[in-house]
This record gives C-alpha cells, sequence and structure tokens, in this order.
C-alpha cells in the first residue's frame, strides 16, 4: 500500500469507526428489507394492538388496580402466575435457540434498541440527508439553516417518543381515555409519570444514545459469547477469499476480492470492522452483507464474501455436530410449550382463597359451639354469573353459620365473610386442619378444595 492510499483508508476509518457519533450509510438490499419488514410488523403491532375492541372493552388490557390482565377472551389473575413464567422461560429459550443458530440475530432484527434506533435515523436521514450530508452539517457553525433542521428534527423525535410512550400506558389505562385524559391535562400522576419515562427514555436512547447501548450497556453482549460454538453462523468476512486486499497489489502478485472500498464499514450501525473478525458489538443485521454484495456485484465478483457463515463452514468443516444442541433446545422448547398449553387447558374457572381471622383465634358461642371466622376470597372466572355453594369439612361436626350460597359475577372476585362451628367435645385442643369446598351450583365440575385451619381453645 503507497502513502496516499494508506492516509485515505486511515481517513475512512477515522471518520466511521473513532470519532463521535456515527453516521451509518444507507444501503439496499435482503437483509435491510427483511429488516425493515420486521420494523414495520413490530410497529403495526405495538401501535395497533392497543385500539382492538373485543366484547365492549379493550382486547389487550392490562388492569393493574384490579389485578387482571385481558388478552382477548381470556382474563389472567394473579394466580396465574405460573403462566407468565412459562411465557418468560420459552422467551429464554428461544433467545438462547436463535442464538445457537445465527448468533446475535434478534438484536439486529427485533430488538427494541435496533428498531427505535432504525425510526430515528430514517426521520434524521429525511430531514437533514443522507451520511455525509449528516457528517457535514454537525460540523458546521451554528446557523439558521443547521438550528431549523435541528430543531425540525428533534420535534419529530419527541413527537414519536411522545405517541410511543402514549401507546405504552395505552395497554393499563384503556387508550380510547388515556388520551382525551391526555389532550385535556388530566392524566393521573402515574401515568403521566410513565408517558413521560417512556417517552424520555426512548428518545435518549434511539436518539443519542444508540450503538452505545449496544457495545456497552446490553447485557446480552457481554454474554452471548457463551451461547456460540464454531458451528454458530454469524456475519462473517471470507478471509481467504478476501485477502489480500486487491487494492493493495501491483502487477501479477495474487489479488484477493476485497477492493477495501470500507462499504461494509460505513452502512455498520456499531460502526465495527467485520474483516477484523468477529465483535462482540456486531448486531448480525446483516447490512454489511448487503453492502459487499452490491460491490461485488459491480465489480464482476460472486456474491458471499461476506456472508452468515459458521467458523467450521469458513474452515471447510463439517457442521454435523451443531445439530444435537439445537435438538436439545428445540426439546426444551417444545416441552415448555406443551406444558403452557396443558396450564391452558387445566386452568380452573373458579378459585378460592381462604384467609383466616387472625385478630379472634377462636370464640365460643352461646350454644357451646367453638366459632372461627373465615374470609373467603371467590374468583369467578367464567364468562357467566354463576352462583356457587359452601361447604366445610375436616372436623368432626363442622357447621356453616353462613348462607352456603353466594353469587358471582363474571369476571369479579366476590369476598364472603363466613363462620365455622364445631362441637368442642373429643377435639381436644390446639390448630386442627379444615377444608372449604366450593362448587357452582349449575356446573359441578366447577370446584375448589381450599386447606386452612382451625383453632380450638
Amino acid at each position: 500500500m503507497n502513502a496516499p492510499e494508506s492516509k485515505v483508508r486511515l481517513a475512512r476509518m477515522e471518520l466511521y469507526r473513532k470519532k463521535g457519533k456515527i453516521h451509518a450509510r444507507e444501503v439496499k438490499g435482503r437483509f435491510n428489507t427483511l429488516r425493515w419488514s420486521l420494523v414495520l410488523l413490530t410497529q403495526l403491532v405495538f401501535f395497533g394492538a392497543c385500539w382492538l375492541p373485543w366484547d365492549g372493552r379493550q382486547a389487550l388490557w392490562f388492569d393493574i388496580p384490579e389485578e387482571k390482565f385481558y388478552i382477548f377472551d381470556a382474563v389472567l389473575w394473579p394466580q396465574d402466575a405460573l403462566l407468565l413464567a412459562i411465557v418468560m422461560i420459552l422467551a429464554a429459550l428461544g433467545l438462547f435457540w436463535v442464538t445457537a443458530i445465527a448468533g446475535r440475530v434478534f438484536c439486529g432484527y427485533a430488538c427494541p434498541q435496533t428498531v427505535y434506533t432504525s425510526l430515528f435515523t430514517w426521520i434524521e436521514t429525511r430531514v437533514e440527508g443522507d451520511h455525509l450530508a449528516r457528517l457535514k452539517l454537525d460540523q458546521a457553525p451554528n446557523s439558521p439553516r443547521k438550528l431549523a433542521l435541528k430543531a425540525t428534527k428533534h420535534g419529530l423525535w419527541l413527537g414519536l417518543s411522545l405517541w410511543s410512550g402514549l401507546t405504552f400506558v395505552g395497554y393499563f389505562t384503556p387508550i380510547r381515555e388515556l388520551l382525551p385524559a391526555f389532550a385535556s391535562w388530566g392524566l393521573g400522576p402515574w401515568e403521566a409519570f410513565w408517558v413521560l419515562f417512556y417517552a424520555g427514555f426512548m428518545y435518549l436512547q434511539a436518539g443519542f444514545a444508540r450503538e452505545m447501548v449496544c457495545q456497552h450497556m446490553c447485557p446480552y453482549s457481554r454474554f452471548q459469547g457463551v451461547m456460540f460454538d464454531s458451528n454458530t453462523r454469524t456475519v462473517a468476512y471470507d478471509l481467504g477469499r478476501g485477502e489480500p486486499r486487491n487494492r493493495h497489489q501491483k502487477g501479477d502478485a495474487p489479488k484477493g476480492d476485497c477492493v477495501d472500498c470500507s462499504i461494509c464499514v460505513q452502512v455498520c450501525p456499531t460502526g465495527i470492522d467485520i474483516r477484523d473478525g468477529l465483535q462482540y458489538q456486531c448486531i448480525n443485521c446483516g447490512l454489511c452483507v448487503d453492502a459487499c454484495d452490491g460491490v461485488m456485484d459491480k465489480v464482476g465478483k460472486p456474491r458471499g464474501l461476506i456472508r452468515y457463515a459458521s467458523e467450521q463452514e469458513l474452515a471447510g468443516r463439517s457442521t454435523a455436530g451443531h445439530a444435537a444442541r439445537l435438538r436439545v433446545y428445540g426439546a426444551l422448547v417444545a416441552v415448555f410449550v406443551g406444558l403452557g398449553v396443558w396450564t391452558i387447558v387445566q386452568r380452573p374457572s373458579l378459585r378460592v382463597d381462604v384467609l383466616r381471622d387472625r385478630g379472634s383465634l377462636a370464640r365460643e358461642a352461646t350454644d357451646g359451639l367453638i366459632e372461627n371466622a373465615y374470609t373467603l376470597k371467590l374468583a369467578n372466572l367464567a364468562d357467566v354469573p354463576r352462583e356457587f355453594e359452601i361447604r366445610v369439612s375436616g372436623l368432626p361436626g363442622a357447621q356453616l353459620r353462613s348462607n352456603p350460597r353466594v353469587s358471582g359475577e363474571s369476571g369479579q372476585i366476590r369476598t364472603v365473610q363466613v363462620t365455622v362451628a364445631v362441637p368442642p367435645d373429643g377435639l381436644g385442643s390446639g390448630v386442627k386442619p379444615l377444608a372449604f369446598e366450593v362448587s357452582a351450583v349449575a356446573d359441578p365440575n366447577a370446584q375448589a378444595h381450599e386447606k386452612t385451619t382451625f383453632v380450638l381453645p
């Protein structure tokens, strides 16, 4: 490499990798198209799902004060926490599975940081121009034009952030109630806090932090290496085919396919050079693949100098050993999917919680029986009102001193105060086991058996 070429390359790398804000170059290609398709899909779901009506209410509504999650026809209660645990385990296993197959591909295509950074960059490009125009604008002194462009960009960023914050809170406070309250400055303190927090966090993360989140703040970038092996397909540079780089060789010296244009660096959202090998900052977005394929088309070389490939594949070795690991992940996913389905199918339509009155352990009634007081919480999880019958068992002669039949509205928790009395003869003293049995009058299969204790003096 002669001196002028060396200086040009170093200046180019300095521009895109080391100084200040990264202004990534736009690129067209199949992976960029896939990336934007997922951006649009995720945002269509996020911004649109909260507007879906369902049976007189919002289809997706997480009603924290009432401790109920509405998901279309399903109503989930705190007692359904097992389902949440299964979903979280499936999400983790799915992430491990995808990472073992294709590295940090989730980060490149579906991570919220990537999605919102893409949207913010798209706005920035439409307002300020391409990567070179943005760089020139940043380096220029302040002027009315620069201030107007910057104000427009930040105004659009703040608008998108605020709308996202309102949408997020709209899953907890129905969106059709939230927007009028926001327009009339009638938001509650917690609603206002979360709208502003979400909007501010998005504005800072996607507008300013960007690649720093992927490089320094995201824990996944640090521990992803333990989920990789030599068979994991990541964005990789084919060193054997690309080196020595074409630009550097004169005469009849051997030449690789890489022309050292550095466009792969210019399009990288984290500013790395994939030709330096696998790096934890790489989010596997494939934009450098699109860029390199475009250059190879222009110089008449086959595509794939940069591509999704494993270490074993690049070395020309078999990847057969990879299948066992993937089968284990697949089997675990199948097990937890089955467990989730079974949990949903077996989910009861009636739940009962029993709380014994600890303020009055036991009392003697006028007829000589010993009484304990209890509070029953009956959760009617069916979609129709029902009547329930309450019985007690576990102690000889135990009887219910309250009305054994109570009604419960659909999707509501009915609180019932009951008193249980038992004869003291032959039972001794201390804490004895007792059970409440509750069943739906019209549906004997809807039953709940809840254990508690009875205190004898």
